[in-house]
């Protein structure tokens, strides 16, 4: 840290405490001479005592407070130089909270600024993270279609290698145009804090559709369905839950062994209207449950080549916008179990 703005800072607060005692002593001494225009002689030998007095008590006065004010103006400082480092991009900055406990506010300002500088970093770590991870999602689907292009223009391929090359074209240019709708249907869920278009419709309904949505996911898989659904009616977005319950089923069914069972059950009590879907899958570990909701985070990196990481994360964004909750309950090896609360 500079100590020059520190000294300036220093000597003008010196100043004005200076003029400001010089200034009453001043007028004290007139307003004297003003209310007794008439000393006496004997008077006069106690007027050149108190100027005496009075000149001490400025320059002592005056130097208090300029060590006094030094140790008050010192943080204040330090606090603009810390600013100015994180308007240079410098996140990792801190104030000690502990140097200041004489002066109370002093002590909540440094706080403060430590919790604004740890939220920023966040933001600047997400914001990195996040443009790395759209980057690597956008680069490998690319990749591939610029790979098997090139294939294609080989004028000696067979029907069936055409086909072939063409089809991974294709299913990679799903995988992108699946990634930028994600991509900008989060992003424009991220910047609203209410769902606007409600309606009223059956919620078994809705969950008996996706289920028939991905019957072939499941039959192909030879998967058992337990249901147990309540009638139930529910006031909101049709299409946002839509996508709750398309995104949660079709990863139990991805992570379900053939010939697994998936329980999907649908309650009501006075509160809450409670979703519950079940799998007897490969579960996840710890660490994964603490992020499965983030942006890009894939736990199972052998299954990454069919999602994008962004579909829990879209999931727990929509259900925060119904004022709802959603809790996963899960083992390794034994399956996992995600449990959506909607309010009534």
């Amino acid at each position: 840290m500079n100590d020059k703005p520190n000294l300036k800072l220093g000597l003008v607060f010196s100043f004005i405490i200076f003029s400001i005692m010089f200034v009453s002593s001043v007028l004290t001494a007139i307003l004297a001479i003003f209310f007794h225009p008439n000393f006496s002689s004997e008077a006069n030998k106690f007027l050149w005592p108190i100027i005496d007095l009075s000149i001490i008590s400025i320059i002592v006065g005056t130097t208090i407070s300029a060590i006094i004010g030094k140790k008050i103006l010192a943080p204040l400082v330090k606090f603009s130089e810390a600013i100015m480092e994180v308007g240079k991009g410098n996140f990792n900055i801190k104030l000690d909270e502990d140097k200041y406990y004489y002066v109370e506010e002093l002590k909540k300002m440094s706080q403060n600024f430590n919790i604004m500088v740890d939220e920023l970093n966040n933001i600047e770590t997400f914001r990195s993270d996040f443009i790395a991870n759209v980057s690597h999602e956008f680069k490998t689907p690319l990749a591939s279609i610029e790979g098997y292009t090139t294939l294609l223009q080989d004028n000696n391929l067979s029907k069936e290698e055409k086909s072939k090359y063409t089809d991974k074209i294709l299913n990679n240019t799903k995988r992108l145009s699946s990634l930028v709708g994600s991509i900008l249907q989060i992003s424009r869920l991220e910047n609203q804090d209410i769902i606007a278009e409600r309606s009223r419709f059956k919620l078994d309904e809705q969950l008996r559709q996706t289920l028939l949505l991905l019957e072939s996911k499941w039959s192909n898989k030879n998967i058992d369905l337990d249901i147990d659904l309540d009638s139930i009616t529910f006031h909101g977005n049709e299409e946002l839950l839509m996508q709750v319950w398309i995104n949660i089923l079709s990863n139990a069914i991805k992570f379900t062994p053939e010939d697994g069972t998936i329980r999907c059950t649908l309650k009501k009590d006075k509160n809450w209207i409670t979703t519950s879907i079940s799998d007897n899958g490969i579960g996840m570990n710890e660490d994964t449950q603490k992020h499965i909701f983030d942006k890009f985070y894939q736990g199972d990196k052998s299954h990454s080549s069919e999602g994008n990481g962004l579909g829990l994360a879209l999931v727990k964004r929509i259900i925060d916008l119904c004022g709802g909750k959603i809790e996963v309950y899960s083992e390794c090896k034994k399956g996992s179990t995600f449990v959506i609360k909607l309010p009534c």
